[in-house]
Formats: C-alpha cells, structure tokens, sequence
C-alpha cells in the first residue's frame, strides 16, 4: 500500500517534511487495493482519530473528510 500526506486546511497533498513541519495540520493516508470508498468519515488531522461530524465542523482547519 501507498502512503500520501493532505493538508486538513486545504485537502491538498503535502510532502514528508511538510507533515512532519505541521503534524496537527496533516494526515498520512494509505491509498490503493483495498480501500473501498463507499463510507465518509472524519479524522483528526493531528492524532489521526475519528471524530464526529459535529466536532469536524466546529474544527474545520484540524479535521479532515475522507472516504473509507
């Protein structure tokens, strides 16, 4: 499997030293064969814990949206 980095704020894909630069700001995704994509969820771009729709919304630059 492929490991990428996104920025929270942007939803972009950001380098290494960039995600190591602003940990609470990003997140490493696996990418590839059996990801499924059907599903949306929130994570904590810091921690990379799920988090709930509500605390997503009220935090938007720490969270991300991504499909499982």
């Amino acid at each position: 499997m492929t490991t990428v980095n996104r920025s929270a704020r942007t939803g972009q894909f950001v380098s290494n030293a960039t995600a190591a630069r602003w940990p609470q700001y990003t997140t490493t995704e696996r990418i590839g064969a059996g990801t499924s994509n059907n599903q949306t969820v929130f994570r904590d771009a810091g921690s990379g814990q799920f988090v709930s729709a509500a605390f997503a919304a009220r935090n938007p630059a720490k969270t991300i949206r991504q499909m499982v």
